[in-house]
């Protein structure tokens, strides 16, 4: 079973650069993909469902912001959208959808990078998610959290890691709540596959960077340490454009 998660920042504008002839090389069983920056009336039939998949899609209060989408070959057996917490759901963040072995939450985390307002709306929205997932699990459920984490975890996961330790996403107080989340049993599937650096799956647009590998990794598979052993591969696809970020994969064995 394979997934993928992409942050297209903007569907539409990724439809543009090939976005569905991409859906229809890769054929996965589920995508998710965050940043779609639009509303379900606001997409034509071709982003919608000519293509075959279940789409599902949570969307911010403000056009244009946020949002995700979850494309699923099989109809899922239920869908919430959100996490029931008005501050996030007004922003499109989560996607819950519940499948034959695992309950997969796409998410698109918040960015802190604007001022302090937005870094502690960051830190308390990882807070208020790990006990909501660490309740599944305890429940008997497997876990899938996927999406754009907007964080990188080590110093391995970004090119230059010394130059950016008072920038958010990687600041030592936001790294730390990924270090929660793998005491609590969380795992990294890339990271349980790679062990090598100069691996990311975002790089700005400003010119030359990408082509220069001047990356972070911040786009994550966690899973409950318990479905470790239905993961068979995960990866990253920088060959891949059409967003600032690249797609990444698990590959299940069920």
């Amino acid at each position: 079973m394979k997934l993928i998660s992409w942050n297209v920042n903007g569907i539409r504008a990724a439809v543009k650069k090939g976005f569905l002839d991409y859906l229809d090389q890769e054929q996965p069983d589920i995508l998710c993909i965050q940043e779609t920056k639009a509303h379900k009336e606001q997409l034509t039939n071709e982003i919608l469902k000519d293509h075959g998949y279940h789409t599902y899609w949570h969307s911010g209060v403000k056009k244009g912001y946020s949002s995700v989408a979850t494309f699923c070959k099989k109809e899922p057996l239920f869908i919430q959208e959100g996490l029931g917490i008005k501050k996030y759901d007004n922003e499109g963040r989560v996607l819950i959808t519940e499948h034959d072995d695992f309950l997969l939450y796409n998410i698109y985390f918040p960015n802190g990078q604007k001022d302090e307002t937005r870094l502690q709306y960051k830190l308390d929205f990882y807070d208020e998610l790990l006990p909501i997932i660490n309740e599944q699990v305890e429940s008997g459920n497997n876990v899938i959290v996927t999406g754009d984490w907007n964080t990188a975890h080590h110093p391995i996961d970004l090119a230059r890691p010394k130059a950016n330790l008072k920038t958010s996403g990687f600041m030592p107080i936001e790294r730390e709540r990924l270090d929660t989340y793998v005491a609590h049993g969380w795992k990294d599937t890339f990271r349980e596959f790679h062990e090598e650096g100069d691996r990311y799956s975002w790089w700005s647009y400003r010119f030359g960077v990408r082509e220069r590998n001047v990356g972070w990794r911040i786009d994550y598979f966690f899973v409950n340490e318990g479905m470790l052993d239905q993961c068979i591969d995960a990866d990253i696809h920088s060959n891949i454009f059409g967003s600032d970020h690249c797609p990444i994969s698990l590959i299940l064995g069920l």
